[in-house]
């Protein structure tokens, strides 16, 4: 069992000992806010215009753990946290890039909305194969 890790607010001493002062040295107007929903996990990144990731975050890095990790409470609870990150950094709006079929996917831009950051745009970048690998045999019982 692993150490439990609680999320705290803004301005105090967080996971790992990881203070605000490192994140709001940046300072920039829009960026991108990419969002990875998988059935087991939900990881949400924040980048600036040329794409290098400024703030990121995940359901398991915040404490959540096993099933718990895909659900929408935990995806919701990261996009706060990152809005309140993106705040911070003076981030006025974003163009949200979606990848995944995760319960997390609507949650989470829900939550970063919330904030007050304008979403310009909501493009969904989900890979789908075209007819890729053959399929396992039937299973038999």
């Amino acid at each position: 069992m692993g150490k439990k890790r609680i999320a705290k607010k803004s301005g105090e001493e967080g996971a790992g000992g990881r203070g605000s002062s490192r994140t709001s040295r940046r300072k920039l107007e829009s960026g991108r806010l990419y969002v990875e929903a998988t059935y087991n996990n939900t990881k949400v990144s924040l980048t600036d215009g040329k794409g290098n990731v400024v703030a990121w975050s995940s359901s398991g890095s915040l404490g959540f753990s096993g099933a718990k990790k895909g659900t929408p409470f935990a995806a919701a609870k990261v996009g706060e946290l990152l809005a309140d990150r993106a705040g911070q950094m003076g981030v006025k709006e974003v163009s949200v890039v979606v990848s995944g079929v995760g319960a997390g996917r609507e949650s989470s831009i829900r939550a970063f909305t919330l904030k007050g950051i304008v979403i310009n745009g909501i493009k969904d970048a989900t890979p789908v194969p075209h007819n890729g690998p053959r399929p396992p045999k039937p299973r038999r019982v």
